[in-house]
């Protein structure tokens, strides 16, 4: 493992935590291609079904050369496969790929990306985790059948933070609790600017559920959708022991849309990716049973709702930056 692994690996995981809880039922995948030690690519995987993150630093590192190639207009992850293995003409030999994900050896909505990276003959490959899907791994025994240089384990505890939701949801359910606030801990109004709103309207369109509390629903009347993206609305799952709403509150007007109006949090237990939204009071209820808090905190301060006192101890896997806004996924850790 060279010295500058670790400055590499750290810019591909940053880079998937971009996208972190958008990709699912996928991982989250960062990575980078660097060249005689020039950075030509750093990219993500961005959603299910969309290349893989090492196909999208592939094709970027190939364009960052060959500028007007036509590569630039293909999208299809099949297309792009087949077109860098016809075309790379020995491009990559010099090459070094990072990727926080082994690279995955089968074929599915996308092909293998084992199979690429061996067809493209790169100098070395970096991987911080190993593939625990029983379905995608193996790509390390396929690129060390061609005699490839394979280094395993760089910022390894940090990638497997990355891949917990991942892990999480794949093996039972995951379930996170989003809360937007100010920077005296204000979580009444409006607080979110237009990019860390149009983040949380992507989240929802990925969940299978958004868990809201009565109260809430009652005093906001919020429409619960994913307008700011033109996407689907999630089902919406009210958490309250009196049963009875005005159905004239917008989130009861969307259509295609399935409302659940319970007390019992068991009943949730029938999906996999689940959100909840609120405020402190809702977080102290569900504090044992969420896995993240992903908290957007606004660069003001207002007057409004504060924090209620709530005894529950997490720690920070990530923090970056919506625009102004800065958020802060939070993992919770047993008492």
């Amino acid at each position: 493992m060279k010295i500058d692994d670790n400055f590499y690996m750290k810019l591909a995981l940053d880079e998937a935590w971009k996208y972190q809880l958008l990709t699912y039922p996928n991982p989250a995948v960062g990575s980078v291609v660097v060249k005689n030690g020039a950075i030509l690519s750093i990219e993500a995987h961005k959603s299910a079904g969309e290349a893989h993150a090492e196909v999208n630093a592939l094709k970027a590192a190939f364009l960052k050369i060959h500028t007007n190639d036509v590569l630039k207009t293909i999208h299809d992850p099949f297309k792009i496969h087949e077109y860098l293995i016809k075309n790379h003409k020995g491009f990559f030999k010099d090459c070094e790929i990072y990727v926080t994900l082994e690279p995955c050896n089968h074929i599915g909505k996308t092909p293998s990306c084992a199979n690429l990276i061996k067809e493209l003959k790169l100098k070395r490959v970096i991987i911080a985790h190993e593939d625990m899907n029983k379905v995608a791994s193996n790509g390390i025994e396929t690129l060390k059948k061609e005699n490839m240089d394979i280094d395993l384990g760089c910022m390894k505890k940090e990638a497997y933070e990355l891949l917990y939701p991942f892990l999480k949801w794949s093996k039972s359910n995951f379930i996170f609790f989003k809360m937007a606030q100010t920077l005296n801990g204000t979580v009444s109004g409006k607080i979110s600017g237009n990019q860390a709103l149009a983040y949380v309207h992507a989240l929802r369109e990925k969940i299978d559920v958004l868990a809201i509390g009565g109260n809430t629903v009652r005093i906001d009347k919020p429409t619960l959708d994913a307008r700011y993206i033109a996407g689907r609305a999630p089902d919406v799952f009210i958490y309250s022991k009196n049963k009875v709403f005005d159905t004239n509150i917008p989130l009861f007007k969307v259509p295609n849309r399935k409302v659940i109006i319970s007390d019992d949090l068991f009943k949730l237990l029938d999906y996999k990716f689940i959100m909840f939204e609120g405020t402190y009071t809702l977080l102290e209820v569900l504090k044992e049973r969420i896995d993240y808090l992903v908290l957007i905190i606004s660069p003001k301060m207002r007057a409004g709702l504060n924090a209620i006192t709530i005894e529950q101890d997490f720690k920070i896997v990530h923090e970056n930056y919506l625009g102004k806004e800065k958020i802060v996924y939070l993992k919770r850790v047993s008492l």
